[in-house]
């Protein structure tokens, strides 16, 4: 005989009634407006677009469960590319972290070795501190 644990009972869900689903609805639609508008903001000159397209992401997560279920794909398939946007979801993101190792990739994809400058000021920054210290 094997022993097999029971499930517990899934709780009976009550279908949404047509005020719910209306708002769940204006809610995604305006979650993946916030998209549209981050996606080209991103483009543009400014700032603006980077936080709208997180928002977006972040209110389209949480109410489309389709979208959750992809966003995970896309995460198992590339996670060093979903890894940042990742840390700028969570209740407390990691803003400054997540920038500056992306400054540091984007400087390695595109600068010969030589010619980069972030790295070599973290280091002096760090000799600094370490010299005040002492």
């Amino acid at each position: 005989m094997s022993s097999v644990t029971a499930r517990p009972p899934r709780p009976i869900r009550r279908p949404r009634s047509f005020r719910g689903r209306a708002a769940r609805f204006a809610i995604l639609a305006l979650g993946w407006l916030l998209l549209g508008v981050g996606a080209v903001g991103t483009v543009l000159p400014g700032h603006l677009g980077l936080p709208l397209l997180i928002v977006g992401l972040i209110v389209v997560l949480r109410t489309s469960r389709q979208a959750r279920r992809q966003f995970i794909g896309l995460q198992r398939r590339h996670p060093r590319f979903v890894f940042p946007i990742r840390r700028l979801l969570r209740r407390e993101p990691e803003v400054f972290p997540v920038a500056w190792q992306q400054l540091l990739r984007t400087e390695k994809f595109f600068l010969p070795r030589k010619w980069r400058l972030a790295r070599a000021f973290r280091r002096r920054l760090l000799r600094r501190r370490r010299n005040a210290a002492a």
